[in-house]
């Protein structure tokens, strides 16, 4: 069975490290997900919070009780819990930090969409990648300011700054060259941090990078700028 890591808990909820690759809900053609591995797991029953997209990594918050689910999904909703994420990319965006004010469409409805973003690094190729001249990448934080669907790989794309592997919203034709060239094969983006109320404080979590993202200088193939 897959083990999921528990980066915290207590009385009302445990916090995990999701893996890349794993469906946090079950459904039709799902083989494993967070909703039916975790209560395995832990031995009691388990209530989503929130969710990460399938090839998302990092933090996600589940619940022990419907009640604790409640009220936790409130608090996202609230704003009270801040969750920040980073992004490797393909290209870079013209500011160093700012917010991405763009409509995401859900279930073909036009949807207002805000996301912040701070350029931690830039990267740029030693090499042309296949048919493609050298690139820029970008090491992004970003943080959600509205919870829509695919928010941060829709607002990266839009701004020509697509996730490296995502072949929903970015290119395609360059994932493929940079899976060969660079072996990134897997959507860059990672739930990294979290803040959120514990009695009268506030409390911080922070988890390193997946396997995936931990070397970000790839063997010396591309450097920082």
């Amino acid at each position: 069975m897959i083990e999921l890591p528990v980066i915290y808990e207590n009385d009302e909820i445990l916090i995990i490290n999701k893996p890349s690759g794993l469906a946090v809900q079950g459904g039709s053609g799902i083989k494993h997900s967070v909703d039916t591995l975790l209560p395995k797991q832990t031995g009691y029953p388990i209530y989503l919070v929130h969710r990460l997209d399938k090839d998302t990594s990092g933090i996600l918050i589940t619940a022990k009780s419907s009640a604790s689910a409640a009220k936790w999904t409130k608090l996202i909703g609230s704003k009270e819990v801040k969750k920040e994420y980073e992004a490797f990319c393909i290209g870079r965006l013209n500011e160093a930090q700012g917010f991405i004010t763009d409509t995401v469409e859900q279930k073909g409805v036009e949807k207002n969409a805000r996301t912040h973003f701070c350029v931690k690094t830039v990267y740029e190729t030693t090499q042309e990648i296949g048919e493609f001249e050298k690139q820029e990448f970008s090491l992004i934080t970003l943080r959600l300011e509205t919870g829509r669907m695919h928010q941060i790989r829709i607002h990266l794309a839009k701004r020509n700054c697509p996730i490296a592997a995502d072949d929903k919203y970015g290119n395609f034709k360059l994932n493929k060259e940079i899976k060969k060239s660079l072996g990134i094969s897997r959507l860059m983006l990672h739930a990294k941090k979290i803040e959120f109320p514990l009695g009268t404080a506030m409390k911080t979590l922070e988890i390193d990078y997946p396997s995936h993202m931990a070397d970000l200088s790839f063997s010396g193939k591309i450097v920082k700028t």
